[in-house]
C-alpha cells in the first residue's frame, strides 16, 4: 500500500471513530439526563469518571511501549512482547480489581451513595475483559493495521447506543446497574471484535521474559504518569463536587463541560494533523520550524472556534434547556465560564503536539503533573467558597495559569508567540474566500 494511500485510509478511520464517539456519547447524554433523576446522573458521571481514570492510567502503562516495540521486533521478540505486556495488563487489571473491591464502600461514603458500591463491584469484569481488548489493539496498531480498532470502538458505542435508545423507546426502566451491566456486555462484543481481526497476528512465548517485563515498564512510566494526570484534570472536578457538595452539582457542571467539549472536534483534527507535520519538519529543519506550524494551526483552529463561542454564549439559555432540560437551568452559568477555556484549548493542546515532536516528552510530563496539581487544589478551596461555580473558576483559573507557563516554555525553546496566532486568525476568512469560495464560483 503506497504511503499516501495509508494516510489517506487510516486517517478517514480515525476521523470516523471521533465523529462516531461524538455523536453516540451526545444522543445518549440527551437521553439519560431526560431519564435519570439529577442524583442519578451524577453519580453515573462520577463512576464513569472514575472507572475512566482506571482504565486510562491502566492502558497508559503498556500501550506506547508494546506498540513501539512490537512495529520493530522479529517474530521472535513479538512472542516475548506480547507474553510480557499482556502480564503486565493482567497484574494491574488484578490490583485494579482488588482496590476497588476493597475500597467501594469508602467511595460510597466519599461520594454520599451507597448506590455506586453495587456498580463499581460489577464493573470490575469490564477491568478483566478491557485489558485484552487493549492487548489485542496494541498487536495491531504495531502492524500499522486500524480496521479492527475502528470496528471494535464503533461496535462498543454503537450497541451500548443501541441499548439506551431501546430502552428509551420502550420506556424500559434504566437504572445505574442495567447501565453498568450494558457496559459489560458491549466490552465484550468488542473483544470479540478485535479478536477476529487480530487472531492470525496472536503470538506468545510460553516463558516470561522480565527483560522485557522492565523495558516496557520503564518505557511506560511516563505514559502512564501523562494518561493519569490528563483524565484526573479532565474529572477531578466532578468527582470533587460529589464529594463535597452533590452528585447533582457534579451532574449540572458535566452538562455544561459537555457542550464546552464539542470544541474538542477542530482542536483534535488539527492536532492529528499537525503530528506528523511536525515531526517532519523538526528532522528535516530543526525545531525552529515548529513555530510557523503552531501558530498557524491555532489560528485556523481560533477561527472557526471564536464564532462558535460566540454563539453558543448568546444564545446558552436555550442551548442547555433544549440538550438537557429545565431541569438543568442552573448549569447556564457554568457554561459562561467553561466557554472561556475554548479560548486557551488550542494553545495547549498543540503545546503538546509539538513538545512531543521535539522530543521534549519530560516537559510535557511536567506540565501536565503541574496542571493536575494546580486543578485539585483550587478545585478544593474554591468549591467551598463559591459552591459549583467554584469548579468553574477553578478551570478557568487553572487553565490561565498553566497557559502562562506553557507560552513561556515555547517562547524560549521555539521563539513562539502567543499572539502570533490571532493574526492567522483574521487571515483565515479573506484566505478561505478566495482560495476556495471564489474559485468554487469562477469554475
Amino acid at each position: 500500500m503506497g504511503s499516501k494511500s495509508y494516510w489517506i485510509k487510516n486517517g478517514l478511520l480515525n476521523l470516523l471513530q471521533n465523529m462516531s464517539g461524538v455523536l453516540f456519547g451526545f444522543v445518549n447524554f440527551f437521553i439519560l439526563v431526560r431519564i435519570l433523576s439529577k442524583e442519578d446522573y451524577g453519580l453515573w458521571i462520577i463512576f464513569m469518571s472514575f472507572t475512566g481514570i482506571v482504565e486510562f492510567a491502566k492502558n497508559g502503562l503498556t500501550q506506547e511501549a508494546s506498540i513501539k516495540y512490537l512495529a520493530a521486533a522479529d517474530e521472535e521478540n513479538r512472542k516475548k512482547i506480547i507474553t510480557a505486556s499482556f502480564a503486565i495488563n493482567c497484574l494491574f487489571s488484578f490490583i485494579a480489581i482488588l482496590l476497588t473491591l476493597i475500597f467501594a464502600p469508602f467511595l460510597g461514603k466519599l461520594w454520599h451513595s451507597e448506590k455506586i458500591v453495587p456498580i463499581l463491584n460489577l464493573y470490575v469484569i469490564v477491568f478483566f475483559v478491557s485489558s485484552i481488548l487493549n492487548q489485542l489493539n496494541c498487536i495491531e496498531q504495531a502492524r500499522l493495521q486500524f480496521r479492527g480498532v475502528f470496528f471494535a470502538t464503533v461496535a462498543r458505542q454503537f450497541f451500548f447506543f443501541i441499548f439506551i435508545v431501546f430502552c428509551f423507546l420502550t420506556n424500559f426502566k434504566i437504572t445505574l446497574i442495567s447501565l453498568t451491566v450494558g457496559l459489560i456486555v458491549v466490552t465484550m462484543i468488542a473483544t470479540a471484535v478485535a479478536f477476529l481481526f487480530t487472531r492470525k497476528a496472536i503470538q506468545y512465548s510460553k516463558k516470561l521474559d522480565f527483560a522485557w517485563v522492565k523495558k516496557i515498564v520503564n518505557f511506560g512510566k511516563y505514559s502512564f504518569g501523562v494518561s493519569l494526570s490528563s483524565i484526573l484534570s479532565g474529572s477531578i472536578d466532578q468527582m470533587m463536587l460529589g464529594s463535597m457538595l452533590s452528585t447533582s452539582a457534579s451532574g449540572s457542571f458535566n452538562v455544561a463541560v459537555r457542550i464546552t467539549n464539542l470544541t474538542d472536534i477542530p482542536v483534535n483534527s488539527m492536532a492529528n494533523v499537525v503530528f506528523p507535520q511536525s515531526s517532519l519538519r523538526v528532522e528535516k529543519e530543526g525545531p525552529g520550524a515548529l513555530k510557523y506550524l503552531y501558530e498557524k494551526s491555532i489560528g485556523v483552529i481560533l477561527s472557526i472556534l471564536v464564532p462558535a463561542m460566540l454563539f453558543v454564549y448568546i444564545l446558552s439559555d436555550y442551548i442547555i434547556i433544549f440538550i438537557a432540560g429545565e431541569n438543568y437551568q442552573d448549569a447556564i452559568p457554568l457554561l459562561h465560564v467553561t466557554l472561556l477555556l475554548c479560548i486557551f484549548s488550542p494553545y495547549s493542546r498543540q503545546a503538546g503536539t509539538i513538545l512531543a515532536a521535539a522530543s521534549k516528552t519530560k516537559i510535557n510530563f511536567y506540565i501536565i503533573i503541574m496542571n493536575t496539581v494546580l486543578l485539585i487544589t483550587l478545585n478544593y478551596f474554591l468549591i467551598q467558597e463559591f459552591g459549583v461555580m467554584g469548579a468553574a473558576y477553578a478551570s478557568f483559573i487553572c487553565t490561565a495559569i498553566m497557559f502562562v507557563i506553557t507560552q513561556i516554555i515555547l517562547k524560549r525553546h521555539f521563539g513562539i508567540n502567543a499572539l502570533a496566532p490571532w493574526k492567522y486568525a483574521l487571515h483565515f476568512y479573506p484566505e478561505f474566500y478566495h482560495k476556495y469560495l471564489k474559485k468554487e464560483s469562477r469554475s
